[in-house]
């Protein structure tokens, strides 16, 4: 019974996951009016909903330790994570911050809410129905935000203020409703951001159900083999159109590494050279005929400069500078900051008093007072280590390379646990995606991400992996 409530509770938070920037801004529309930032208490259903889920599941852990009497294991995993977490408990007593409870609180949200989800979830049973299920739904919701998102691309900015936008584009404004859109910052062309808070974070959810389907697109064998190559391509257009280089480049990878895994041994060679020829040809095409779609001076500068800036920061304060100090947690705490290139006109933001306006880096608006912005290096393992310092930052990365070794040795393990279901076979393609992502941008921020990957991750991995999942 508790097995039955643990998973019909993870379906609904996968699916809406997706839809929860939308659902939140129209719903602050309707409760609280224009020009609203999201109302917490809509903002914080999907924690609600996972808080709830590992309850049952540490009561159904709880009774399996009683009832068998089994004992508490551990692996390399659970290690890295409980590691992490103490460090971080000690950190901020040796630190001593003022602001300990609040900084922590909103770090904690980020960096250790989906990694104790997986510890915990990780001690259950999930039964081969519920795999199939999430399966389809990660794929249906997916088709329906790539197509809801290329609708939009086009509709005017009365729409999304009807739903309860802000009329600005490509900001976040804290205390303010969610921007529309992004635009690229020399051309007006929309990235696509669909049912999403931004267009990366839209990207990257991609690579989920990407993901599975590559790991079945080699196989007619299955049914609906036509329906799965449309959502393919369907949801590879809105990756293209959400112009996340970082998806592109992860996107990119694990279609390499599926081509590469599922052709024949004999067309493996004519096949990557063929795709690699054709990404060249597709690159430079794009460098030449629309350069500014790739090249984009302010976010390349940015992309460059704050991962050095983390660096320099991780070695003057090599214990870190706390949870919360870095990353969009940091955000919650900071100025909104807009770095324009020198000779840029800026008087467009004045009538916005709540902007921080940076002209060539040069504090250009408000006059009154410094600004305080916040702590983005760009790199969600850089971001670990400003926080977490040196031995947080090596932390993490071991939990990543075994993480990753563990996967590939799944997917090995396929035909003797009788599990052809793509989320076991996709599990490594979604890690290694996202974890590509994260060397350029704060991959994990979003909870549609998050959650829903960790959550993925603890249904195909266990600490014993002895057995197959129970039907």
């Amino acid at each position: 019974m508790l097995q039955r409530i643990r998973e019909g509770l993870t379906l609904v938070l996968i699916a809406v996951l997706p839809l929860h920037a939308l659902l939140v801004t129209v719903g602050t529309k309707i409760i609280a009016g224009p020009g609203n930032s999201p109302l917490p208490m809509l903002a914080i259903w999907k924690e609600g909903v996972l808080g709830v889920i590992l309850i049952v599941a540490a009561v159904e852990w709880a009774g399996k330790l009683r009832m068998k009497n089994e004992e508490l294991r551990m692996d390399v995993l659970d290690l890295c994570i409980v590691s992490l977490f103490l460090w971080s408990l000690v950190q901020s007593f040796i630190l001593h911050s003022s602001f300990f409870i609040l900084h922590y609180a909103f770090g904690f949200k980020y960096d250790f809410l989906p990694l104790i989800a997986f510890v915990l979830l990780r001690r259950v049973q999930w039964s081969s129905s519920f795999i199939r299920t999430a399966g389809a739904v990660l794929l249906g919701v997916g088709c329906i935000v790539a197509l809801y998102g290329i609708i939009v691309m086009f509709l005017p900015m009365s729409w999304f203020t009807v739903l309860g936008y802000s009329d600005l584009h490509s900001l976040y404004v804290p205390g303010g409703p969610l921007a529309p859109f992004q635009q690229i910052e020399s051309i007006s062309i929309r990235r696509m951001q669909s049912t999403f808070s931004g267009p990366n974070q839209l990207g990257l959810w991609l690579l989920i159900p990407v993901s599975m389907l590559l790991t079945t697109l080699s196989s007619k064998k299955v049914n609906g083999y036509g329906l799965r190559v449309t959502s393919f391509i369907l949801m590879f257009i809105a990756i293209a159109l959400s112009f996340s280089r970082a998806a592109w480049i992860a996107a990119a990878v694990i279609s390499g590494v599926a081509l590469w895994k599922y052709l024949p041994k004999g067309t493996r060679v004519v096949a990557g050279s063929a795709f690699l020829g054709a990404g060249i040809v597709i690159v430079a095409s794009v460098l030449i005929l629309a350069p500014d779609v790739v090249l984009r001076a302010a976010s390349s500068t940015g992309h460059i400069e704050r991962p050095l800036q983390a660096l320099q920061m991780m070695k003057e304060h090599p214990w870190g500078l706390g949870l919360g100090t870095a990353g969009p947690a940091s955000n919650r705490f900071s100025d909104t900051c807009i770095d324009l290139p020198a000779g840029s006109d800026a008087t467009w933001a004045t009538p916005h008093t709540n902007l921080c306006v940076f002209v060539g880096g040069e504090q250009a608006q408000p006059n009154d007072r410094a600004c305080a912005c916040p702590v983005l290096p760009e790199n969600w393992y850089l971001q670990i280590g400003v926080e977490l310092g040196w031995i947080g930052f090596a932390l993490y990365l071991v939990l990543v390379v075994r993480l990753l070794q563990r996967l590939m040795k799944l997917r090995m393990k396929n035909e003797e646990l009788k599990m052809t279901f793509f989320i076991l076979h996709s599990s490594f393609f979604i890690f290694l995606g996202i974890s590509i992502a994260a060397l350029f941008l704060h991959a994990w921020e979003d909870s549609a991400v998050a959650y829903t990957v960790w959550i993925l991750l603890a249904v195909v991995l266990t600490p014993q992996q002895k057995r197959p999942l129970n039907p």
